[in-house]
């Protein structure tokens, strides 16, 4: 593929004041240029970033009502009132309200969790599940990833006689719904430092605030910072700030000490006995537990997620990894329709953006599908499908572009929409999908870049090899957990050759395995480039080429690195 590679090189003052901090922080001229270009930029500010301490993380009691929730939810427990932990059938929800059940659960026992049915409630708040709630004589709902828009429905419940907090970091509007509390610092009277928690986190933070308003020890939370980091993860938040601190702290726990309900989780994936990263989470544990929602009821994958014997987590595992299998095969065939349509479009180059509609689509994985296309054609995609009377869609969005914003310019012609920058769902009448489809079009062709539909890579550092030494790579190993706004490091080597053993592999002989030598040290570097076969009869003339990648630890052979080729280019 021809990227664009984009790269700005360091003036002679950053280059400068990246020599000071190298100096200062001990790390070399390019790692303090790189740290600098993340906002880091005195050596107490890398000190906290390669060791993130739980001590650092915010009073949970700056945050607008906590102080309210927290006083609610102890009166709820001293007059023995069933309370109800309510959550999105997502990962984000279903590890919130694991956490908050399971946490609960240890001092109280008059507690319940739900989560709704996909298909016959959708998403937040349904009628159905307050009748339920009042039925049971529920008097709280702790409502975890979503309940920010539901002014209706907690206004019905409230005069059911229950109570809801709020715990939720989806964009409200101006109209805040009648809860007890809402907890959620995008509040436009927000008082809280910090803006990007998951749903998860919100929910620990209240954990936070309760423990230390009845004198719990902040010990009594650290079990509960792998389903934080699963959700942080999964949910794509950005990974500075105190976000950072609870993934790099949760990644501990989850590769050390996982709960019971995670460790069948990890066993079902293969990866037992090594450490957890970020992708681990994004790709094996994520989907499975997001698969229960997708293909059937959320409620299985917390039952996982709070189980406490062994052997019932395991076979609650392998039915959600079923689950998993199911959606994958009806992912994959969904994606190659949603695919082939668009590439039919005629006039797809003049388009900003992707929407597309087929009603006998499934609703559990339209999602998917959408950060299939986007990954693909470079534009925020839609996709909706059926959904009874009413259409039902997701959104997705290129890095840099806020897909929500676009999904509310079109709010008149929808019944329902929600969520974040990157992604958004949305539900609307059948009638107005063309409507839908033609003003999206409108406001993402008036407000994103040439640059973001195009495909591009953003280079970190230009180095040589000689650069790759132990020093360097154990700094980048500080520098994880990699999200949003902290992406694993891009280099750019120019002036590479071929070592003479570099050869085309793979089932379908489409990947390189390199072994590379540049023109300033004598390091033979090992390298794959996936899908670049196309780029190994160049490589074999012996001729110079420049190259962009990633340094990634060879799982193989312990100690030892492994460039991953993201673009191959001939030397001009």
């Amino acid at each position: 593929m021809n990227y664009k590679w984009n790269y700005e090189a360091p003036t002679p003052e950053q280059t400068e004041a990246a020599a000071r901090l190298a100096a200062e922080a001990n790390v070399s001229p390019v790692m303090a240029l790189m740290l600098m270009q993340r906002g880091l930029t005195t050596a107490a500010d890398i000190h906290a970033y390669f060791r993130p301490q739980l001590p650092a993380l915010h009073d949970p009691f700056l945050m607008r009502d906590m102080d309210v929730a927290v006083q609610r939810l102890n009166d709820a427990m001293g007059r023995k009132e069933r309370i109800l932990v309510y959550g999105d059938y997502d990962v984000d929800g279903c590890t919130a309200v694991a956490l908050v059940y399971r946490f609960l659960q240890q001092y109280y026992s008059n507690i319940d969790y739900y989560i709704p049915d996909r298909y016959d409630e959708g998403y937040g708040v349904s009628m159905r599940s307050l009748q339920t709630a009042y039925e049971q004589g529920v008097r709280l709902v702790i409502i975890l990833d979503c309940g920010i828009k539901a002014i209706d429905e907690i206004a019905y419940a409230k005069s059911l006689g229950i109570d809801f907090i709020i715990c939720d970091h989806h964009v409200p509007d101006e109209q805040l719904p009648p809860a007890v509390a809402v907890l959620n610092a995008k509040r436009t009277d927000n008082t809280y430092p910090y803006l990007d928690l998951s749903g998860c986190g919100v929910g620990f933070k209240f954990m936070q605030a309760f423990a230390i308003s009845n004198g719990i020890a902040f010990s009594k939370l650290i079990p509960l910072l792998d389903l934080v980091a699963v959700s942080i993860a999964a949910d794509i938040v950005p990974i500075m700030g105190e976000n950072r601190i609870l993934a790099y702290h949760g990644l501990r726990q989850l590769s050390q000490n996982p709960s019971v309900g995670l460790k069948a989780v990890i066993d079902i994936c293969g990866m037992d006995g090594r450490d957890i990263t970020m992708n681990d989470i994004i790709f094996k544990i994520g989907p499975r537990i997001n698969a229960s929602g997708r293909m059937q009821n959320g409620r299985e994958s917390v039952s996982l997620l709070v189980e406490h014997n062994p052997q019932r987590a395991m076979e609650l595992a392998e039915q959600i990894n079923q689950y998993n299998d199911e959606r994958k095969e009806l992912d994959k065939r969904m994606t190659e329709e949603a695919t082939e349509l668009v590439s039919g479009w005629t006039d797809l180059e003049e388009k900003s953006s992707i929407v597309i509609y087929n009603e006998d689509w499934h609703k559990g994985v339209i999602g998917i599908v959408a950060s299939r296309l986007t990954e693909t054609f470079f534009r925020p995609a839609v996709v909706l499908t059926r959904t009874g009377d009413s259409v039902t869609g997701s959104a997705r969005s290129v890095n840099g572009f806020d897909v929500y914003k676009a999904v509310q310019a079109c709010s008149d012609l929808l019944e329902n929409f929600g969520g974040h920058t990157y992604a958004a769902g949305l539900s609307l009448p059948v009638e107005n999908v063309d409507a839908f489809a033609k003003r999206f079009e409108e406001y993402v062709s008036e407000h994103i870049s040439q640059e973001l539909t195009s495909p591009s890579i953003d280079i970190d550092a230009v180095i040589s090899f000689r650069d790759i030494n132990r020093r360097f790579q154990n700094d980048l190993k500080r520098m994880r957990p990699y999200g949003p706004d902290n992406r694993k490091p891009v280099f750019c080597t120019h002036q590479v050759y071929d070592y003479g053993t570099s050869k085309v592999v793979g089932r379908k002989q489409e990947h390189i395995k390199l072994e590379l030598v540049d023109s300033n040290s004598n390091n033979v570097m090992n390298g794959i480039a996936f899908g670049q076969s196309s780029e190994a009869r160049y490589i074999k003339t012996k001729r110079a080429f420049d190259i962009v990648y990633t340094i990634e630890e060879n799982t193989h052979k312990r100690g030892e690195v492994q460039l991953q080729i993201e673009d191959i280019r001939p030397c001009e």
